[in-house]
């Protein structure tokens, strides 16, 4: 039973995070398109696009997708390297601190965006690069915190996974398992937010223009008050109850 209980808290958690983290991915995605013609949440792309530009000779544009690619990897690598750092000692610092990078990052994009953003070309890879930065940062904490199976920033792996679930769940000698069943509503959790995320972002961003940037750091914040409230309960708790 206490087996069980564990269980379902911790899909519970992973299917706030999930679909948390997909709504911020599909809104920053659009909002990208929109902006810049230029996907954001993800690197497929861009790899397809440097190889190209590598073809081509085109030297200036080849330095710019390869700071691109790096941005990716340096918001993965600081949100991994941070919750490894403090996954023993500090269990709020190591899921936090990431979101709040991510939140001062997109905050950057907002004000900048909304402000003093005046459309040139190195503005735009500067602006495209904080976000692909914000997105690799995100996309590695929800990896790690959910053990690998949360990636909320791009579908082509979701769409693999769902697969391999559905036909494991489908499957004739395949156990019918809660494990599998869970992993199926996580998967379309993210796909469903996901979508309803770029949806609602291309109708925000037609009216707010860069200030759609303010929403999602409002989002983050829900998912850090999310992650922190039972441990600041549980403190307040022990200090109330040593003063009784």
């Amino acid at each position: 039973m206490l087996r069980q209980s564990k269980e379902d808290r911790t899909f519970k958690e992973n299917l706030m995070l999930a679909s948390s983290t997909a709504l911020v991915s599909g809104i920053t995605n659009i909002a990208g398109m929109i902006a810049f013609l230029a996907f954001t949440s993800n690197i497929t792309g861009h790899v397809a696009n440097l190889a190209k530009h590598i073809v081509d000779q085109n030297f200036r544009e080849i330095i710019v997708f390869v700071i691109w690619l790096l941005m990716f990897f340096a918001g993965a690598f600081i949100s991994s390297f941070i919750v490894r750092s403090y996954s023993h000692t500090s269990y709020y610092k190591a899921h936090s601190l990431p979101v709040i990078i991510e939140i001062i990052v997109l905050l950057f994009v907002a004000i900048y965006g909304h402000n003093f953003y005046k459309e040139t070309l190195f503005e735009r890879e500067v602006v495209i690069g904080a976000i692909i930065f914000s997105m690799g940062l995100q996309n590695s904490l929800v990896s790690t915190v959910s053990g690998g199976l949360i990636k909320s920033s791009h579908l082509t792996g979701l769409f693999t996974d769902l697969g391999g679930d559905i036909a494991e769940w489908v499957h004739p000698k395949a156990a019918k398992t809660e494990t599998v069943k869970n992993k199926i509503y996580i998967r379309l959790a993210i796909l469903g937010f996901y979508l309803i995320g770029a949806v609602l972002g291309g109708f925000l961003f037609n009216v707010f223009d860069f200030a759609i940037f303010y929403f999602v750091p409002f989002i983050l914040l829900t998912i850090l008050y999310y992650d922190v409230s039972p441990l600041a309960l549980h403190k307040l708790t022990k200090l109330f109850s040593r003063s009784a």
